[in-house]
């Protein structure tokens, strides 16, 4: 029985517990699970794991990228910026030297590395600046879904279209001018490939640093948290840097559970070629899903799909962060501009993540950690774009920084 003196207010428990929606994906992580295990095996029924922990990492920390690169641009703000390239970094001390070995434990491996050439150019552009429209990057637009988003779930409709459009037209972007692909460790050797890669990470969060300093006097301090201890750990927000390490420490374990790094979007393009073909679409014809590892990916199950695995788990451990946060809200009202800026972000995500061999998460945080030049082109590029996304939204009544 609790004792309330006279003229006291009850306190009320800090920690409010969604038990509906936690007990349905506890439920749904479990079937999942056993599920994967025994239609595909042991190992994918990790990635299924380690994908939900990634979502469950997401969601506590607020980890994107498209909200961090807006605050640096708009408020010149760039603690975000800085986890991301610590996030990096991290993952490149170990992706490099695993990758020259070519194998680890008896698991080949390979990394993202991709042509640098315009396709990623132009694809890289056109995701910046759909990140900023649609409201969440790759990642970020599976974590807020999980949360409850309906916003994000247009989003992540049309990034589905965007991306099986993409691989309609795939094969025509490829023939224009190009590199092969360019790994630093492959071509320059992995010390020099590690100095040169930890430079450039070190340079970008150099600069956000100067930029925030000269504007504030001082680079911000993060926000104290009203929950400590283990009701932080199950509430958030966790430290953007912690959120980082444990990033790149999953997209490690991925690496050596899957023999790749971790990616986002090939999923969706694969979940829009499967639809299209229960509707008749004769997607298996174009060219894109006639090279032998799309075709195989396309008339198996999508279980059998490592990404499409892992995009599962991070919807659903964003799903269980937001539940026992008690912060599953799903929020049915959405003005339209805003639906017409994540129908149009989405489509433009898709199908540059496409051209561009990735998202923020396969082309930016696994190329460029794998040492794959390519990723920093994606990089450029998709802050260049992500600047005219930035300077486009208030014609949808967006404000500046409900993004991920």
């Amino acid at each position: 029985m609790t004792d309330v003196t006279a003229g006291s207010v009850p306190q009320k428990p800090l920690v409010h517990l969604d038990r509906g929606p936690v007990a349905t994906v506890v439920l749904a992580l479990i079937i999942g699970t056993i599920a994967i295990g025994a239609l595909v095996d042991f190992r994918q029924a990790l990635l299924f794991l380690i994908g939900s922990l990634l979502g469950i990492t997401l969601y506590h920390a607020s980890f994107g990228f498209t909200g961090g690169w807006r605050r640096l641009v708009v408020e010149r703000r760039g603690a975000s910026m800085r986890a991301q390239m610590l996030m990096i970094a991290v993952a490149a001390v170990a992706f490099i030297p695993l990758l020259s070995l070519g194998s680890a434990f008896g698991q080949p491996l390979a990394g993202a590395i991709a042509p640098v050439g315009i396709s990623v150019l132009f694809g890289a552009a056109l995701f910046g600046l759909g990140m900023q429209l649609g409201g969440g990057c790759g990642s970020g637009t599976l974590f807020t879904v999980g949360g409850g988003s309906s916003r994000m779930l247009v989003t992540l409709i049309f990034f589905i279209a965007g991306a099986l459009l993409g691989t309609a037209h795939l094969p025509w972007w490829l023939e224009l001018p190009a590199l092969p692909p360019v790994s630093l460790g492959t071509s320059l050797g992995v010390p020099l490939a590690l100095a040169i890669t930890l430079a450039g990470l070190g340079a970008v969060a150099w600069i956000s640093a100067v930029v925030e300093r000269r504007v504030h006097g001082s680079l911000e301090r993060p926000k104290p948290s009203r929950h400590q201890g283990w009701q932080r750990f199950f509430v958030g927000p966790w430290p953007l840097i912690g959120a980082g390490l444990a990033l790149a420490g999953l997209n490690l374990a991925t690496l050596l559970l899957a023999g790749h790094p971790w990616s986002v979007t090939y999923g969706f393009g694969l979940w829009g070629a499967k639809i299209a073909q229960v509707v008749g679409v004769p997607v298996s014809d174009w060219q894109f899903w006639t090279w032998p590892a799309q075709a195989k990916a396309l008339q198996s199950s999508v279980l059998e799909d490592v990404t499409s695995v892992m995009d599962f788990g991070i919807i659903l451990g964003a799903a269980l962060a937001a539940g026992l946060a008690g912060k599953f809200a799903p929020k049915m009202q959405v003005p339209f501009l805003s639906l017409l800026a994540a129908a149009i972000g989405g489509t433009l995500m898709g199908y540059g993540a496409r051209l561009s061999f990735g998202c923020n998460i396969g082309a930016l945080f696994s190329g460029i950690a794998s040492g794959s030049l390519h990723g920093w082109l994606w990089f450029a590029a998709a802050f260049t774009g992500s600047l005219a996304g930035i300077y486009l939204r208030p014609f949808f009544g967006l404000d500046s920084f409900k993004a991920k």
